[in-house]
């Protein structure tokens, strides 16, 4: 395990996580302040309380290692059952929650990690899997919380990694000593970054052997020095800095998205034992692939059941505002519905078609998992515009929670903006105010570019169709001549 021992006692409680995040005193940038107090400053609390779910709901499961009982987002699958479980889990967490739960990043970074240095081992004699199995040991027998960070800044997008005027745009290693490598650069997005003890980097794209110092994949604990964070804005994000008035964050004790982070390298030294490849450039491709596939898999779960709580919202507000049995406002909730559960089912679909890999692990079809991921990236929005829909102007105009509570303007908007006996206005604006979280701004586009852009699932679609094998079955039924005999083996 690392030199750089993060926890030194296992984590039993979600209260005992939210200590360990105290104790590791982690520094965030956030609108212009340094923090240190993440899990106590209203900007975070809610990210905190999201991941703290994790464990008041863990999903124990069995440790294949170490036969211990681990959380299940620290667990590497090891059957169709195991990944079932793993969508299962998250649509339940997000249906509980509203929000990002912020761990599926490290839970498939840790998968795709134990895949391809099986791998790497395989072919070169390398040690990294066992590297890796202690680390993983630890993350598992502690009960930590691992993040993912793959993607670079990329700067100039023409230009490969070795190519860029500053060199600094995809993180590599500078500096190979006896004890470990130094790395420079950026990774962007991090999503969860305000509740994780430990976060595991490697590469964003394919690479060839002019790049090969691009080529580095290692774990270290997130608050190693040298590594500066700066948090993303999100829609309406200081109203988390409002905290006597909760109606107007609209999810206040969770999160909208999953606070991700700007993390800028600086010379940063990295233990041998914490690395699990080094310039084995043939292989970027492949961990680029195993957590894409891994992490696409999530969406129509995560999606759903966060769905699953809009959709919830606006058939109440349809309740209050007394349309609820008008045929055209139920067959918009029956399209929200539809659209949902087609998500979800493409998370079920490409976990039950998963298959085992050497290393022992077992990974979601490449190809129902881009899918589903495709999917999302059309079908949330259309989700959110039917919310939008059903909930009309309202959404855009709400007056704010002083407002209501103010002695002389309170009782006029009380009074003006009361719907039905199904609920007070005072709850009315509280689902309001959740389907303004849910739908707008931040979480659309996490939903479009997470886990990557629709082009980059187009392309892994495109390479596993086998369109040489279905022109085949076309000229076949046709009668072509050198038609397909039935063997199925085209490319």
């Amino acid at each position: 395990m690392s030199t750089i021992k993060t926890i030194t006692k296992p984590i039993e409680t979600a209260e005992e996580y939210v200590q360990s995040l105290r104790d590791m005193k982690t520094e965030i940038w956030a609108l212009g302040e340094k923090i240190d107090n993440i899990p106590d400053h209203p900007m975070f609390i809610p990210h905190v309380n999201a991941v703290a779910k994790t464990y008041e709901m863990p999903f124990p499961v069995e440790s294949h290692l170490t036969d211990h009982t681990i959380n299940r987002f620290n667990h590497i699958h090891q059957s169709t059952d195991d990944l079932v479980a793993k969508v299962k889990m998250l649509r339940t967490l997000n249906q509980q929650t509203g929000c990002c739960i912020q761990r599926c990043a490290g839970m498939d970074a840790l998968n795709a990690t134990y895949i391809v240095t099986y791998e790497i081992d395989k072919k070169y004699g390398t040690n990294y899997h066992e590297r890796f199995k202690k680390f993983l040991t630890y993350v598992q027998d502690y009960n930590l919380v691992t993040i993912g960070a793959m993607t670079d800044p990329k700067g100039d997008r023409s230009k490969k990694a070795n190519q860029q005027d500053d060199p600094d745009m995809f993180l590599h290693v500078v500096e190979e000593r006896e004890d470990g490598i130094i790395v420079r650069g950026a990774k962007a997005h991090l999503t969860g970054v305000s509740g994780a003890h430990e976060v595991m980097v490697f590469p964003t794209e394919n690479m060839k052997e002019d790049a090969k110092d691009y080529a580095v994949v290692f774990s270290c604990p997130v608050n190693t020095p040298g590594i500066t964070y700066i948090f993303g804005r999100q829609t309406n994000d200081t109203r988390k800095l409002d905290t006597e008035h909760p109606i107007d964050q609209g999810n206040p004790k969770y999160a909208c998205v999953g606070g991700e982070c700007l993390a800028i390298f600086d010379d940063v030294f990295i233990p041998w034992e914490d690395v699990y490849m080094y310039k084995e450039y043939d292989f970027a491709g492949m961990f680029v692939e195993a957590f894409a596939s891994a992490h696409r898999q999530n969406y129509g779960a995560c999606k759903g059941g966060i769905a699953d709580v809009l959709i919830g919202a606006v058939y109440g507000i349809a309740k209050v505002n007394g349309y609820a049995k008008a045929s055209a406002v139920k067959d918009k909730i029956a399209d929200m519905i539809n659209l949902s559960e087609t998500l979800y089912a493409g998370s079920i679909a490409c976990s039950y078609e998963g298959h085992p890999t050497e290393s022992g692990a077992w990974r979601a079809d490449t190809m129902l998992a881009n899918i589903t991921k495709h999917n999302t990236t059309k079908f949330v929005y259309e989700i959110n515009r039917l919310a939008h829909d059903l909930c009309g102007g309202l959404l855009a105009t709400l007056p704010g929670e002083a407002d209501l509570r103010h002695p002389e303007i309170g009782p006029l908007v009380e009074r003006f903006l009361a719907g039905t006996d199904a609920m007070t206005t005072e709850d009315k604006m509280r689902l309001y105010r959740l389907v303004e979280t849910i739908s707008g701004g931040t979480a659309a586009v996490e939903a479009m570019h997470g886990a990557g852009s629709p082009q980059s699932q187009k392309i892994m679609m495109l390479r596993d169709a086998k369109l040489e094998q279905k022109l085949q079955f076309a000229e076949k039924l046709v009668g072509c001549s050198g038609a397909c005999d039935g063997c199925c083996n085209c490319k």
